[in-house]
């Protein structure tokens, strides 16, 4: 019994809450930079009074653009939403409140007031830059890639996996699974951070991104349907179909649905 292991899964941080202590690490490293280089004339100010007010600037900022980001994810991934379109929104609306934060930090120490209409939209474009700019940033950093639609046809049933040699070694993912779900994996479903590994057994939370489970699964026929969901070829059951919308029924009732940039390759792969 791997007890190491266990005790390692157990102490491990929850994956959301190392997420949010290392974008707020790389949130304090930036403020630090531009307090020393001192933009849109800051750089009149005390270095440590232009540390504090970068520093607390871009704390301010993930505060605003944070949540709004986690909204456009989730957004996106349930409805199939193209993405740019949603955080250009996302950008615009987060600029609002850090914009208003721009203007209460140079009023320190008091009193406060609203900035007239006419101050606050030429303060708005350069906030707007600079969040979208360390936005794109974080996006880039964490974007799950695609992985391509294994094409070999699709078995009549759902067959028995057959065993790997003795001595050969299985897919990487397997090894993450506890030991009651088995290893005859349905799906991955992606939830925030980490993955959720369905099997005919039940499901279990795996503290690993999606991008990062799919690379390991290397040897089963599958294939990711959709930005938050892997599955497994031989276990697709039936396809239901709602309009230009398509889901994938897996045992148990599990359902995938399908990405609507995906359904032209999965097609001509044979999945339905």
């Amino acid at each position: 019994m791997d007890t190491s292991r266990d005790r390692t899964e157990q102490t491990a941080p929850h994956p959301v809450l190392r997420q949010v202590l290392i974008d707020l690490s790389i949130m304090v490293v930036l403020g630090v930079l531009l307090a020393l280089m001192g933009p849109f004339g800051s750089f009149e100010m005390p270095l440590p009074v232009r540390l504090l007010y970068w520093v607390g600037l871009a704390l301010v900022g993930y505060a605003c653009y944070r949540p709004i980001g986690e909204l456009v994810t989730r957004l996106g991934l349930r409805l199939d939403l193209p993405e740019w379109p949603l955080w250009i929104v996302a950008c615009l609306l987060a600029s609002v409140p850090v914009t208003l934060a721009v203007f209460f930090a140079g009023q320190l120490p008091g009193p406060f007031a609203l900035p007239s209409f006419d101050r606050f939209a030429r303060s708005y474009p350069y906030v707007l830059l600079v969040g979208s700019g360390v936005t794109v940033l974080f996006h880039q950093i964490e974007h799950r890639k695609a992985v391509p639609v294994n094409e070999t046809p699709p078995p009549q049933s759902r067959p028995e996996r057959q065993a790997e040699p003795v001595g050969a070694p299985g897919p990487r993912f397997l090894d993450r699974l506890p030991a009651h779900l088995g290893s005859d994996l349905l799906a991955l479903e992606m939830e925030d951070h980490y993955v959720r590994a369905h099997t005919v057994l039940g499901s279990e939370l795996i503290l690993l991104r999606m991008r990062d489970a799919v690379g390991e699964l290397e040897g089963i026929d599958g294939a990711q349907v959709h930005r938050s969901w892997w599955v497994a070829r031989d276990a697709v059951e039936d396809v239901k179909r709602d309009g230009r919308n398509l889901r994938l029924v897996l045992p148990g009732g599990l359902e995938a649905p399908v990405s609507r940039a995906r359904v032209v390759e999965l097609k001509e792969a044979g999945w339905f």
